[in-house]
């Protein structure tokens, strides 16, 4: 990967995101349905995209949200409909319209009562709340979201009742439905032009019910000193309730909420991009880690988390494993459920599940692959390695089936508390038995035609034996949990293996890459990769 210079820098304030004129284009620009990339087009997680190259648009919301309403009509879909926004520039208008479409379809739809900003996981419970004790009129949700990406994207995604990411046949009906009705030029919207919705205290809903999958009790006796950066995304609002309530010593490090983002440092290619699991953004947060006993971030829409200690930002996969062994250990009955996993994340997760006696279950990148195993229990815990995961409650039912930032952030504070030590010591005692290996992703840029060729790749089309050095032993394309495709390419050795597959939500394609032998063995596996994809 090659790092832009201004990684971890600051932008100059003169080349800030121009909101005004990016909100200009959200109303003025109107997709043309002939052109692939104006479509709406459902990734990983939602539609996104960005005004300026009309790839999100009002007439996207209009279309996305008009289909939603029709896939809610047509599966008896009748109860409220719970939405929230994020901190992005074009997520405030993209509100307002999606409100004016879902009232003018009839729906209840639960709007926050201070007007404010409600992350991706705060909608998944409030959906499973809702619904816990409900066999009709059940509830679904909208958050207007890009998740972490730079300040000029929009996004939204779908969440029906069972709170987690909608399923591919649910993503791929919206999406057909939503461009025909762009096709359509609209006629059959139904739009009213005073919404108005029912409010619901966000806040309120969430933190009151943190102790059922966290010990609070435990991280506030203890007393330890915890940071949280919000990275300006919509938990903003979350952490000052939740040390009030339950008496934390929490210090929230930046509170500021805008738009451009220019107050984030620059990502590895020079772009802003809130991710929390990316060294260059977490800047700010890392200059001042030695002040508390654990810090953490969360993305824009705080599905995602950053763990700070004091050895710096912890890799993902290390804090996956960590945790996936920490409750294994330490919540009753939970070692006899299940293990997530994607199959791009680290095999230390892997060797936590036979340590604990149980099984994993390995799927394609997406959470929405876990929404099944937390909704019935069979999973206790869910992780993917780009820092999203979720858990059961304390109880051992389920708690979220999208993926929660905050309660990953809670849970290292649990951990320091309860262990009296960080998570990353945890780790590296885990690794002094387990084994240790060394893992890294590359994100490279990659235009269309590249990614599709990724996605598309069978593994009869690669012809090498070797992989390191070392026999390839296994070629997936499909993940063993599910059998469903993983949109690239897996090999494996004795020694380790390697991955790729296109983003879903961005113009890249991402090379993982884990050996078991040493960070030169490494270095060699990704350029095995690399070369393979050359080849394509």
């Amino acid at each position: 990967m090659s790092t832009d210079p201004r990684a971890g820098t600051l932008i100059d304030p003169s080349q800030a995101l121009a909101v005004g004129k990016l909100e200009d284009a959200f109303f003025a620009k109107k997709p043309d349905v002939s052109i692939p990339a104006q479509r709406v087009a459902f990734g990983t997680s939602g539609h996104r995209g960005s005004a300026f190259d009309t790839s999100f648009n009002e007439n996207h919301i209009v279309a996305i949200v008009q289909a939603v309403c029709g896939y809610r009509s047509a599966n008896g879909i009748d109860g409220p409909l719970f939405i929230g926004r994020d901190t992005h520039a074009v997520s405030e208008p993209a509100f307002h319209v999606a409100l004016e479409v879902l009232a003018g379809n009839g729906v209840t739809t639960m709007v926050d009562s201070a007007n404010s900003f409600t992350p991706t996981p705060v909608v998944s419970q409030a959906i499973i709340a809702y619904n816990d004790t409900r066999r009709s009129h059940l509830a679904d949700g909208i958050v207007i979201t890009p998740s972490h990406n730079p300040p000029e994207d929009g996004g939204i995604k779908y969440n029906p009742p069972h709170g987690g990411p909608a399923e591919t046949t649910i993503t791929s009906w919206i999406e057909k439905t939503a461009n025909q009705h762009m096709a359509d030029d609209l006629r059959d919207v139904r739009r009213a032009a005073s919404p108005a919705g029912v409010s619901h205290d966000y806040i309120q809903g969430y933190v009151s019910r943190l102790t059922e999958v966290i010990d609070l009790e435990a991280i506030r006796d203890a007393g330890i000193k915890i940071g949280v950066d919000p990275l300006g995304g919509a938990a903003v609002n979350f952490w000052n309730p939740i040390a009030e309530l339950y008496g934390l010593n929490l210090t929230v490090t930046d509170s500021t909420v805008d738009p451009t983002f220019r107050t984030i440092p620059r990502d590895w290619d020079g772009k802003i991009r809130m991710d929390c699991s990316s060294k260059y953004p977490m800047q700010r947060l890392l200059a001042i880690k030695d002040r508390f006993d654990i810090a953490f971030a969360n993305d824009t829409d705080a599905d995602r988390h950053g763990i700070v200690g004091p050895q710096g930002l912890m890799e993902p996969n290390s804090y996956l494993a960590t945790c996936a062994w920490y409750l294994g250990k330490n919540r009753s009955g939970f070692a006899r459920r299940k293990i997530g996993k994607t199959i791009v994340s680290s095999s230390v997760i892997d060797r936590v599940a036979k340590a604990l006696g149980t099984e994993i279950v390995e799927v394609p990148v997406g959470f929405k692959w876990f929404v099944d195993g937390l909704s019935d229990g069979t999973v206790y815990f869910a992780g993917e390695e780009s820092a999203g995961s979720s858990f059961l409650k304390r109880n051992g039912h389920r708690w979220t089936t999208d993926k929660d930032g905050l309660i990953a952030g809670l849970l290292a504070a649990e951990i320091t508390a309860r262990t009296g030590k960080p998570p990353s010591a945890l780790f590296a005692s885990l690794t002094a038995e387990l084994g240790q290996t060394f893992y890294a992703r590359i994100d490279k840029p990659a235009d269309k035609a590249l990614r599709t060729k990724i996605s598309g790749i069978k593994a009869e089309a690669v012809i090498h034996d070797t992989l390191g050095g070392a026999p390839i032993t296994k070629k997936e394309t499909t993940a063993s949990g599910n059998n469903a495709a993983i949109g690239g390419i897996k090999l494996s050795t004795d020694k380790g293996w390697i991955a790729a597959r296109p983003s879903g939500t961005e113009d890249i394609y991402k090379i993982y890459a884990e050996s078991f032998v040493s960070a030169e063995h490494l270095a060699t596996l990704q350029q095995d990769a690399q070369a393979l994809i050359e080849k394509l």
